[in-house]
């Protein structure tokens, strides 16, 4: 009766382990969907850093953001343009209160494109003071960087590689946290070699995060994508390391490549510390 009572027992045991195993099994096959996709519904792109643990630092122009632009239609007071000068960084009024909100931003066209990547901070930039770091010094209109009594511009013209993003460039940024000074005009771009004039008053400052990049379907034929971004508290980005988009890609010409159209996927981003 002993050994009649403990086969049963065994094989409940094996069947009760092979089941367990199974299970163990399927968990570690499948990633969950959110470590795959990200919240745009593509494939994300990854990053040292991760998403919202650090800023990236870019300049926007009036292509981009603007009052009238479409698909907006900021008014006036929303992008601050009745206080625009020389180094200003407020907070564009539209944005600073409607942190949280998702909206569409257009991107200029090719050759006048509407978000720029920065990939070389000018030691002259981190000895203008009033830190040691060059890029903070820019985001605070240090002295020839926006700010100062004279020459408040001087440091600010032919800066190096300031880097026109087109559609490959933006795509990389879907899911990226952006920090951007935003101009009242146009960034001027020269090529061979690639430089950019960083002069000219300002609307201030936005922080972004990128949630998606599609085709303009409704522009000319030379319109870059939309973008679409979550709108965030510019002073809580500011509290972030600060980064540059170190292998933005590269146009060779004001209208080379003609990259309009959003690739399927796109390399990584990779940022460097912005010095």
């Amino acid at each position: 009766m002993r050994l009649l009572c403990k086969k049963p027992i065994s094989l409940i045991a094996i069947a009760f382990a092979g089941t367990f195993l199974f299970s163990s099994c399927q968990k570690e096959e499948w990633a969950p969907l959110d470590e795959v996709l990200n919240g745009s519904g593509e494939r994300g792109n990854n990053s040292s850093t991760g998403n919202g643990s650090s800023a990236i630092l870019l300049v926007i122009d009036e292509e981009s953001i603007d009052n009238g632009n479409p698909p907006n239609n900021f008014s006036e007071r929303d992008v601050n343009d009745q206080i625009a000068t020389v180094g200003q960084r407020s907070t564009l009024r539209y944005f600073q209160s409607n942190v949280g909100k998702s909206i569409n931003l257009y991107t200029g066209e090719v050759g006048d494109e509407g978000w720029h990547a920065l990939k070389t901070i000018p030691n002259s930039w981190k000895a203008a003071g009033p830190t040691s770091n060059g890029s903070q010094n820019f985001l605070k209109a240090g002295p020839g960087l926006g700010g100062g009594n004279d020459d408040r511009e001087v440091l600010l013209d032919k800066i190096p590689n300031v880097t026109p993003l087109r559609a490959t460039g933006l795509k990389m940024l879907i899911g990226q946290t952006v920090l951007a000074v935003v101009y009242d005009s146009d960034i001027s771009i020269n090529y061979g070699p690639l430089n950019g004039n960083l002069q000219g008053a300002n609307l201030g400052m936005v922080a972004l995060k990128v949630e998606q990049v599609t085709k303009r379907t409704d522009g000319s034929s030379g319109s870059l994508p939309v973008v679409k971004v979550k709108i965030l508290s510019v002073e809580s980005v500011k509290g972030l390391p600060l980064k540059l988009f170190s292998n933005a890609p590269v146009p060779r010409s004001s209208s080379e490549p003609f990259d309009i159209n959003p690739p399927a996927t796109a390399a990584a981003v990779q940022l460097t510390t912005a010095p």
